[in-house]
């Protein structure tokens, strides 16, 4: 059985689109104990900003078939091949009338649940890049999920909207989908050098450790960027980049939910 883990936050910039290239990257680097073949990873970019997709190094615009089609018109996945390793399934612009359109769509919340049954056997790990909103393309991938990893900016406006966000994903666990469990936090962007980051920190390894693993924070590093233009993840574009370690570690507590 899969995982299915949607990197969730209602913020945006927050690095949802960079940790899910470059988390997706590491596991399908590592081979599962006693086996000769890595893990199968796809990932699955259901933001209408299409973030991802750039960053995959695929023009939205040139793609005839994309996540809406299967979401919208209940067709198979177009699932694009080995790509750093990893299987992918793009956005484009149409997603941004999805909201509108699933409002009277006849079993909108298990529209993406049921585009995922299809292939989830076929793979170890699935990761959905969300929307950075509470709208409806997030709930059905929280649905469609077994775990939401949250990454949290460390700045303090950032930090109060977990709340919010935390209420979200209680609601989807209270009935649409009960075996929602959270794989952790991800405190991003993180700088050493500035005390609210310092503060903002602490506050998050305090509050949410009692809901979740909170994970070791990401630097804040324009080579994040410079990759994502190059459209590589990190590990390639710079294998010697200190952030490695800390992604490494994450995918290995990923890992252990299997």
């Amino acid at each position: 059985m899969s995982l299915i883990i949607c990197l969730f936050n209602q913020a945006g910039g927050v690095g949802k689109s960079t940790l899910a290239i470059n988390l997706g990257y590491h596991l399908a680097q590592l081979k599962p104990a006693k086996t000769k073949h890595h893990y199968r990873v796809l990932l699955i970019d259901i933001d209408p900003q299409a973030s991802l997709t750039n960053f995959m190094g695929i023009a939205p615009e040139s793609q005839e078939k994309t996540i809406y089609n299967a979401v919208i018109d209940q067709e198979a996945l177009p699932i694009l091949k080995e790509i750093h390793g990893m299987d992918f399934v793009p956005s484009s612009q149409d997603l941004t009338s999805a909201e509108l359109e699933l409002v009277v769509a006849d079993m909108r919340d298990l529209r993406l649940k049921y585009a995922l049954e299809p292939v989830s056997e076929q793979y170890d790990f699935i990761l959905i890049d969300c929307p950075p909103s509470l709208g409806i393309l997030t709930y059905i991938s929280l649905v469609a999920s077994t775990h939401v990893l949250v990454p949290i900016q460390t700045q303090y406006k950032a930090f109060l909207g977990t709340e919010l966000l935390l209420n979200t994903v209680t609601r989807v666990k209270s009935l649409p989908n009960r075996k929602l469990k959270i794989a952790g936090f991800i405190p991003t962007m993180f700088d050493s050098r500035n005390s609210q980051d310092e503060r903002t920190l602490l506050a998050i390894q305090e509050q949410l450790s009692q809901v979740g693993i909170v994970y070791d924070p990401i630097p804040r590093s324009t080579a994040f960027a410079d990759a994502a233009e190059e459209n590589v993840p990190l590990a390639i574009f710079n294998p010697k980049h200190p952030a490695l370690s800390i992604l490494k570690k994450i995918v290995k507590g990923l890992e252990k939910l299997l």
